[in-house]
């Protein structure tokens, strides 16, 4: 079972990249959890939320405590020590920056096992969707880097809810963001 914990800010998407992530690893016949941690519910606030992808049936019904996988979609949050709590000592630590990954292992104290990735994922949307919705090339970079689902698998989910200029936009987040991470 691969544990994802997700931060960001309300309106960015955190939420619908956790929902993206399940739905895609359903089409693969996994079984999945996902699910929203709010705090005050308005636009523009910190959030946090979760997925649970594994070949097996999942009976864990709690928050995600030590995930493998860490995913910052806001890059203000990068000064954060709590983005870091309980990440696993080989896990994945995936953050929306522009900053060189060395940067962030240094300011946040990961050690050498901890696989960290940048990715400028604002920059990202804005040339592609036209807004600051850095959830889908954030989506991008995590697929790259985990395997955790399919690329293909996400683009069909892509196809499903989005259609016309919005899908065309997300497809091309979704394939920068597979394309370009920074890693150490």
């Amino acid at each position: 079972m691969t544990e994802i914990r997700l931060h960001g800010r309300g309106g960015q998407g955190v939420v619908s990249a956790a929902q993206l992530i399940a739905d895609a690893a359903v089409l693969e016949g996994k079984y999945v959890q996902a699910f929203p941690e709010f705090g005050a519910e308005r636009s523009g606030a910190p959030i946090a939320a979760y997925a649970r992808v594994s070949d097996r049936p999942i009976e864990i019904h709690s928050f995600i405590r030590n995930p493998d996988v860490v995913v910052v979609v806001d890059r203000s949050m990068t000064s954060f020590k709590s983005t870091t709590s309980g990440l696993r000592k080989d896990g994945y630590f995936i953050c929306n920056s522009e900053g060189a990954p060395e940067e962030l292992r240094d300011k946040l104290g990961l050690g050498p096992s901890v696989k960290v990735f940048a990715l400028d994922a604002t920059g990202i949307a804005m040339r592609s969707i036209g807004r600051d919705f850095p959830n889908t090339p954030m989506l991008g970079i995590l697929l790259r880097q985990t395997n955790l689902v399919g690329y293909d698998s996400l683009t069909k989910v892509l196809r499903e809810r989005f259609k016309g200029a919005v899908l065309a936009g997300n497809e091309a987040a979704l394939k920068l963001g597979y394309e370009g991470a920074k890693n150490s």
